[in-house]
């Protein structure tokens, strides 16, 4: 794996404009033409991510490593993919197709031969985000996926930090799920702090970390301030939302997950891990999110 830095892919629509580092395939820039970025910046000194892709896991495993069988095998919080080079495959003017391959460096961490394809897609004021993953090997793949966008807060709209929410498509009465020091999922289920469906966004919710929403039932939500245009976030088919950001920086990540991070004092096969997905030998498996912009 090489460390030089490569040129980002640029795409564009007649509102959006959006940018992809090949390192990860990801997501690096989103711009408003009219208003400017509307995705973190990376800034290393509070986190380096921008809309990093966790594959083959999200969040971390009791230990450090996975049991498959009789062996063990090393992963590090959300994978390797977020650090691996893709290959650009496809390139329009408004669209981008990134691809990853199992190779040596994976097969000592994963032993599974795998396709992970990521297709970038501007239409107007949304960008739509869709990834393929394949098993092109002979046997079962345990796989998760999830992704994990870092948005602006505040939006560049002239609203305050503290004005900013997000906004659930359904009633969310569901308890909500907290992680321990070590990133693993605690037992304990905590009141949700969303009221009449919406989540107030104060640095206060995320002393103890992520939220985590196992029961969701929105298929959507919408965020911004309480004045100004807004993103709206669609994830159709994720079992899991985490929102999450570091107290005190200038961003909010809202993450579709198809996968979670281990329980406390999980122990069994990867197999039967939390969230996985099982793919038998040329079964894909496909997620989608979408982020449009939502004008006032």
């Amino acid at each position: 794996m090489t460390d030089q830095p490569r040129p980002w892919v640029s795409i564009s629509s007649g509102k959006l404009t959006a940018e992809i580092d090949p390192r990860g395939a990801q997501l690096s820039a989103l711009r408003d033409g009219d208003a400017g970025d509307l995705l973190w910046n990376g800034d290393p000194n509070v986190w380096a991510g921008r809309a990093p892709l966790l594959f083959p896991i999200v969040g971390v495993l009791a230990g450090g490593v996975y049991r498959l069988g009789s062996k063990t095998y090393p992963l590090s919080r959300h994978g390797f993919a977020r650090d691996r080079i893709f290959t650009l495959q496809n390139l329009s003017s408004s669209a981008a197709v990134l691809s990853l391959h199992a190779d040596e460096s994976t097969l000592s961490v994963y032993p599974f031969q795998f396709e992970l394809d990521v297709r970038y897609e501007l239409l107007g004021a949304t960008l739509e985000v869709t990834t393929a993953i394949r098993n092109l090997g002979a046997a079962d793949m345990p796989a998760s996926f999830g992704y994990h966008p870092g948005f602006r807060w505040p939006l560049p709209y002239a609203q305050q930090r503290s004005s900013h929410f997000i906004e659930f498509a359904a009633d969310e009465p569901a308890p909500v799920r907290r992680i321990d020091a070590a990133g693993l999922l605690t037992p304990v289920r905590h009141p949700t702090p969303i009221a009449n469906r919406r989540l107030n966004l104060a640095d206060a919710l995320f002393q103890e970390d992520v939220l985590i929403f196992d029961q969701l039932k929105s298929r959507s939500v919408s965020y911004g301030g309480s004045a100004g245009p807004r993103l709206r976030i669609d994830f159709s088919d994720a079992a899991y939302l985490g929102v999450w950001t570091k107290p005190g920086a200038n961003f909010i990540c809202i993450e579709p997950w198809h996968g979670i991070t281990d329980p406390e004092g999980f122990s069994s096969d990867f197999m039967e891990k939390p969230g996985v997905q099982v793919l038998t030998p040329g079964e894909c498996f496909f997620a989608k999110m979408d982020i449009t912009l939502l004008e006032s």
